[in-house]
This record gives C-alpha cells, sequence and structure tokens, in this order.
C-alpha cells in the first residue's frame, strides 16, 4: 500500500503543537511521511483554531488555500481537524464540500485512519517535535471545567481531564532524551490539575519530578487566579531550574466585570494574590492578559483596569478586544462597544504596558544575565531569559564577535541597552 506525503499545518496555541506532534510521531510509525512544502505533499491536514474571530479566519483562510491546491491537482486529499471543526463541522462540510473530512479536538485515530496510518497506544507518549529542539511543551490536561462566560474552550475540549503523572514522566524523559533544555508546562488551566485523579493538587508534586529530571528549565502556563497552589511558588524559588516566571490570566479586575464574566474571584482578592505570589518570590516575573470592551464595560471601568495595570507593573502583559464567540455563554449578553472602540481601548493599555515594560526592562542594564539562544543571525544572536517565553515575550539581541554561540545554547550575556520588549548585549 503506498504511503503518503503529508503536509501538516498546526495553527492556533501550543496545545495545538502538542496535538499536531502526537499525530505526526503516530503517522510516521505507521510509514507515513511529512513534508515542509505543502507542493509535495499528497495530502495537506490543517489543525485549526477556533478561539477567536481572527484565528477562524486564518483557518478558514488556510483551509481554501489548500482547496485551491486540490482543484488544480496538487495535492489530493485535504482534512481539517481541531477547535474550528469541533465548533463548526457541519458548516464547513456544507460551505466547503471538497475537504475529504473534518474531525474534532478528541479524533486523533480517526485522522490517522483517515491517512492510511493506524493509531497505538504504546506510542502515546511519542512526540515528533514542531518546535525547535531545544524546547517542548508538556500538556498536562485536556479541556476546562471553569465557566468563563467569554470563552469556548470547554464546548470545544470538553471537560478537564488531567493526564496521569507517571505518563507525563514518562513523555518528559522522552523530551530530555531528545535533547529538550526548556519544558514548558501547559494546559488550558494548571491550577486544576490532580483533582479529577484524586480529589487534591498533584501540580507541587509534578514540579518537583520534573525538576529532578535536569531539565535547565522548566516553566508554567496557564495558571487560573482561583485555587492556584501557592506552594509551587515556593518550589519556584527553591528550584533553581524552575523558572521565575508564571502566565497567569486575569482578564480584568474590575469586581463587576469579574463576576459576569464568572472568573470566581474579586478585584480584592486579585490583588491579594498577586501579592503574595510576589512576596513568597520577590524574583517573580508575571505574565498576564487583559480583555478589553466585555459588554457593558464602561469608561470608568476601563479607566479602573488602566489604573490597576499601572499600579500593579505586570512585567509580560497582552490584551484583547472582547470577541462576541457565539458558542460563549456571554454571547448572550448586548455588547456595549463597537469594533472600533474596542481596539482603541487595546490600543491605550498597550501604550501604557509599554512604558511599564521600558522601566522595568532598565533593572537589567549593566547585569549579567543567563540567556538561551534560540537562532543565530549572521553575527547576532537572538534568545531569552528565564524570563521570557517561546514566541510570546522579550527578546534578547545579542552580539558575539568574541567569542562561540550556537541556537540551543545558554550564555551569559552583560546586557547594555533595552527597549520595552527587547535587551542588548554582548555574549561574555
Amino acid at each position: 500500500m503506498k504511503k503518503h506525503n503529508v503536509f501538516l499545518l498546526s495553527l492556533g496555541c501550543s496545545k495545538n503543537t502538542v496535538d499536531s506532534e502526537r499525530l505526526m510521531a503516530q503517522a510516521e510509525a505507521s510509514g507515513i511521511t511529512f513534508t515542509e512544502l505543502a507542493e509535495e505533499a499528497d495530502i495537506i491536514i490543517i489543525n485549526t483554531c477556533g478561539f477567536i474571530e481572527d484565528a477562524k479566519e486564518e483557518s478558514i483562510s488556510e483551509t481554501l488555500a489548500a482547496i485551491e491546491k486540490k482543484n488544480e491537482g496538487v495535492i489530493q486529499r485535504v482534512y481539517v481537524m481541531g477547535c474550528l471543526s469541533e465548533l463548526y463541522r457541519q458548516e464547513l462540510h456544507e460551505e466547503m464540500p471538497e475537504v475529504d473530512g473534518f474531525f474534532g479536538t478528541r479524533e486523533l485515530s480517526e485522522v490517522l485512519a483517515a491517512i492510511g496510518a493506524e493509531y497505538r497506544e504504546e506510542l502515546y507518549d511519542r512526540r515528533t517535535l514542531l518546535t525547535p529542539s531545544h524546547y517542548a511543551y508538556l500538556k498536562i490536561a485536556e479541556g476546562c471545567n471553569r465557566s468563563c462566560s467569554f470563552c469556548s474552550i470547554p464546548k470545544i475540549r470538553g471537560r478537564y481531564i488531567s493526564q496521569p503523572p507517571e505518563q507525563l514522566l514518562r513523555e518528559a524523559a522522552l523530551l530530555k532524551a531528545s535533547g529538550v533544555k526548556e519544558l514548558n508546562v501547559i494546559a488550558q488551566d494548571i491550577s486544576l490539575y490532580g483533582y479529577d485523579l484524586e480529589g487534591k493538587t498533584l501540580l507541587n508534586n509534578l514540579v518537583l519530578h520534573l525538576s529532578d529530571m535536569a531539565f535547565d528549565w522548566i516553566r508554567l502556563f496557564y495558571a487560573y487566579p482561583v485555587n492556584f497552589p501557592l506552594e509551587v511558588i515556593d518550589t519556584m524559588r527553591e528550584r533553581e531550574n524552575i523558572c521565575n516566571y508564571l502566565d497567569i490570566p486575569l482578564q480584568h479586575c474590575n469586581t463587576r466585570i469579574l463576576q459576569s464574566m464568572n472568573r470566581g474571584i474579586n478585584k480584592k482578592d486579585t490583588v491579594r494574590l498577586i501579592e503574595t505570589i510576589r512576596d513568597k518570590n520577590p524574583d517573580i516575573r508575571l505574565r498576564t492578559t487583559m480583555i478589553a470592551g466585555y459588554p457593558g464595560e464602561s469608561r470608568e471601568e476601563f479607566e479602573e483596569l488602566l489604573q490597576f495595570v499601572e499600579e500593579t507593573r505586570f512585567d509580560r502583559l497582552g490584551c484583547f478586544p472582547y470577541c462576541h464567540e457565539e458558542h460563549a455563554p456571554s454571547y448572550a449578553f448586548q455588547e456595549t462597544l463597537s469594533a472600533e472602540e474596542k481596539r482603541g481601548r487595546v490600543e491605550e493599555l498597550m501604550e501604557l504596558q509599554e512604558t511599564v515594560a521600558e522601566e522595568t526592562n532598565r533593572i537589567f542594564e549593566g547585569k549579567e544575565i543567563k540567556v538561551l539562544i534560540d537562532e543565530i543571525e549572521g553575527d547576532t544572536a537572538l534568545g531569552r531569559t528565564e524570563y521570557d517565553a517561546p514566541e510570546v515575550d522579550n527578546e534578547c539581541i545579542l552580539t558575539f564577535e568574541h567569542t562561540s554561540a550556537t541556537a540551543g545554547s545558554f550564555c551569559m550575556a552583560k546586557i547594555n541597552d533595552s527597549t520595552a520588549y527587547e535587551l542588548h548585549g554582548t555574549v561574555i
């Protein structure tokens, strides 16, 4: 039986990336080969994102481009999988009959069967990395039990399911053996890890075991602010290879809006949580995300958010305009701001954050810090500190005229200049 060449396009978040990596490892075990060029493939698979409008549009655009290649005879088949298919399978099938199959977020074996491969349970731990070889993601749970009003993830991904610790440690060991130096621990909500297995948090215990495996860096995403196990912050302070970094999406600070968002926390408790985290680990850098233009958000409530961001001084912050997602509970609310007004508020908040980031980055000037080099461009090394996650955070731009530097290696760097989102220096 002829084995196909497949081009896999993985869109969306790092959790999607892990799904794609599992698919590739399983397919390769059945003799399927993957190509980096769509024109060299028989089959195109698109792992879609369906979280916000921009992501949906990108997924649809890429699917249409694949259909065009099929119509031109460049490829034979097109399959669409992932979040967008989970939400809109029937509608997509009606609008794009040229697609040979749509698969949801929990149909790995069906995708494999469609391309002539076999799913093997014993290979579950194995992945073919789509990231650079020196870092990888470890997805510790699937789904979400929270009911945030603006979010459709529970509908897309289902109820929260923690991966068993023993399975995660096997998977981590394989990643370590393959050369991974930075392990990024991810879930839609790491705060709940273990409750469905043993009725209590298992996050700190898992982090300790991963730390014992001697990864150079271990990084944590995404901490829900309710029931986050604070002993993890103590462990972070005590263990050198656990990055002093936490991504904790807050979404807003105003108590009325937090209540409408069904976040389970108010402003007072939010402030107390951040203060406690920083008290436990003064060296920690916090990343968060905010939503601007939520239904009913008044100018006064947005001003409160601006003040909160200015006073709290998050080291890293992203802001998104509210997306009126039809599969999210807040779709029942009436939007009160235009798209232009929402974008304006995002820009206003990010301008403020830029000023904060410029000030917080200046403390690195004149210091020597450890940097993981991601890429080499000529005589310039592009890397990150332990306070910066791949693809989303600050970049370290280093020259190395009098020494050597290679991608995937660590170095010490002397920082001599900074901007809001960059550190500039030289490799020592």
